[in-house]
């Protein structure tokens, strides 16, 4: 953020919105994607898996904190190149989150999902990488979303598991 005139720091008003517009658009791909219907009622879960209505808040949050990070770092950023490393891996990052929900509720396949998942696992983890290198803030934002992410890797791997094998019919 650049100082005004006053001293004051100006917020990055253009940056704030579009990374609140990238936010809201990957939450509605996703949650277009995720039907908790009758399939995904009749999967067996482990002991341990949170209630549904926990996903939504948990969601919110990290994406709330995942754009806080990429605006802390865009606007510490001032090279061109850097700039756009960062906007595509948060690209690269918004697409693997949002084809997660498709391959686990659209497909069905919480087999292709988990394999799926070790790649947007691998995103924020390159993010975090990215981001470092301009806000240490930045990256603490990114850490609900890699134990969210760890999490239900875990998860999906133990419905994976109860469930098995899938696309057989």
């Amino acid at each position: 953020m650049s100082p005004t005139q006053t001293g004051k720091p100006r917020l990055p008003w253009r940056v704030i919105a579009l990374a609140a517009a990238a936010v809201l658009v990957v939450a509605l791909a996703g949650g277009l994607a995720t039907d908790i219907g009758a399939w995904y009622l009749g999967l067996k879960q482990p002991p341990w898996k949170p209630p549904d209505w926990l996903f939504g808040p948990a969601w919110m949050l990290i994406y709330g904190c995942t754009a806080t990070s990429a605006v802390l770092a865009w606007e510490a950023c001032r090279e061109p190149r850097e700039r756009n490393w960062l906007l595509g891996a948060f690209a690269l990052n918004a697409v693997l989150n949002v084809l997660w929900s498709v391959l686990f509720f659209t497909a069905q396949r919480p087999d292709w999902a988990f394999a799926e998942v070790m790649l947007l696992w691998l995103s924020i983890v390159l993010l975090g990488i990215l981001v470092r290198r301009h806000s240490t803030l930045a990256v603490w934002m990114l850490a609900p979303y890699l134990a969210w992410v760890s999490f239900a890797a875990a998860l999906n791997l133990a419905v994976v598991r109860l469930n098995a094998p899938f696309g057989v019919r």
